[in-house]
């Protein structure tokens, strides 16, 4: 397991050195500005990340959070607001239009709060993708660290709850029942804002950093194909490619293509999730493991029993926690909520999977286009293969199993190959077979009484 970083750094190091040369030579050195807009979510934690150690190796003056985010996963704005706490520089918020939910932890973060005219900041509680509030547990996290927040950045920690607890009341700013949301003037008036601003400008100007030297963060590409390859829908697609690529190669054997499709997938959705530290070492492994349990099971065990139980948990249960920031089995930064989303999305694609394989498998196999990407081994008559084999008389003879018959394969009678069927399930290659009927171009048989 100690590999899997190495190759997936290697995998992505070409596209490191694409972007790197589009931004060589950007130096910060005044003032470093982060533009925040969209979900709070991992490529925004990335971005982030990046940006921050930028302005630290440049010894930037400040770091300026360009923000308009209507919030996002509360355990990415967790990280940021933290590395936002413990960086040396300082640091501003410019609201443009909106700060809500993730975004107003954010901003407490930062040293310094500006706000847009008619900009709002705000509506901090915990919901779920409908909208819908979570429990208790989840707005008391919220509580704290919003709380935790203000009382590290000299603010009223009172109205940071308000943002989070409709139950917080706090006079002359918020009665009991609603969740707290400022406008730009509120925000000015409680001390919470330093200033309305317009402009970047106007904002340089009211920091006294007017004059200093401006260098915007910029996205890579890499960044970008990390984001695209992290976005839900992705990786759904992702591992819908990995089971339909794994079906299509036990349906064929020696396709040869299906399990490229289904590699590379397995590796574009593990990349960039155990380069960002979603995806742990053992997570893999479950999958992996998971994989050679349900390969056993086919190729070796007979019937299905509890190694293809086994496989299909720890493949879903690798795909799942790879999605989820945990500690082990530890979910209490990103909470339950998370992870139910994270299985749901694999078991959707799994579904979808079935579904696509089931509706669509023989007529794809059959297709001039797939054909040409298989690689199918001849089988030449003069080495003993007889395609459909129609002679009559061979109910009740001997033959020996030429193939492992699961429960089809191939059988030898008298220096003859016979497509067979196994009657008992399953026959292992080597054994005696006994003749017990035909129909068409198959004969059915038995494991011969020893």
């Amino acid at each position: 397991m100690n590999l899997i970083k190495p190759l997936f750094l290697k995998l992505f190091f070409l596209i490191e050195l694409l972007s790197l040369s589009a931004s060589y030579g950007q130096q910060s050195s005044g003032v470093y500005v982060l533009d925040l807009r969209g979900e709070i979510g991992p490529a925004a934690w990335r971005n982030t990340r990046k940006a921050l150690n930028k302005a630290t190796e440049s010894s930037a003056e400040a770091f300026i959070i360009h923000m308009d985010t209507f919030g996002g996963m509360v355990d990415y704005a967790d990280s940021i607001r933290s590395a936002l706490l413990t960086s040396p520089i300082r640091s501003i918020v410019y609201i443009d239009k909106n700060a809500a939910s993730a975004g107003t932890l954010i901003a407490y973060a930062c040293n310094e709060i500006y706000m847009h005219s008619g900009s709002s900041m705000g509506a901090a509680s915990v919901v779920n993708p409908k909208g819908e509030l979570m429990p208790e547990k989840y707005q008391s996290y919220m509580r704290g660290l919003m709380r935790a927040t203000a009382e590290a950045r000299s603010r009223d920690p009172r109205i940071a709850e308000a943002f989070v607890d409709p139950d917080v009341v706090v006079p002359g700013v918020i009665g009991k029942g609603k969740v707290l949301t400022l406008t730009s003037a509120e925000a000015l008036k409680l001390g919470i804002s330093k200033g309305e601003v317009n402009s970047m400008q106007e904002l340089l100007d009211k920091t006294g950093l007017e004059g200093r030297p401006l260098a915007r963060h910029t996205v890579s590409i890499l960044d970008k194909i990390i984001s695209f390859l992290m976005n839900p829908a992705v990786s759904g697609v992702l591992i819908l490619l990995i089971i339909g690529g794994i079906y299509f190669e036990m349906q064929s054997p020696g396709i040869g293509f299906a399990l490229l499709v289904s590699i590379s997938a397995a590796l574009l959705f593990f990349a960039p999730l155990y380069l960002e530290g979603l995806a742990a070492n053992w997570e893999i492994g479950l999958f992996i493991v998971g994989l050679i349990l349900l390969a056993l099971e086919v190729f070796v065990i007979p019937g299905f029993g509890i190694a293809g139980i086994l496989g299909i948990i720890f493949v879903i249960s690798g795909l799942a926690l790879s999605l989820v920031l945990n500690d082990w089995f530890d979910f209490s930064v990103s909470g339950s909520e998370q992870l139910t989303r994270s299985v749901g999305v694999v078991l959707a694609s799994m579904i979808g999977a079935v579904i696509v394989c089931v509706i669509f498998g023989k007529s794809l196999l059959n297709t001039h286009a797939f054909r040409r990407l298989v690689l199918s081994d001849a089988q030449d008559a003069e080495e003993g293969f007889v395609a459909g084999r129609q002679s009559a008389g061979l109910k009740g003879k001997i033959g020996r199993a030429q193939t492992d018959l699961r429960p089809s394969g191939k059988i030898e009678i008298e220096g003859e190959w016979y497509d067979a069927v196994a009657m008992d399930g399953y026959v292992s290659r080597g054994n005696e077979v006994m003749v017990v009927k035909q129909e068409n171009y198959n004969v059915f048989v038995r494991k011969a009484e020893g």
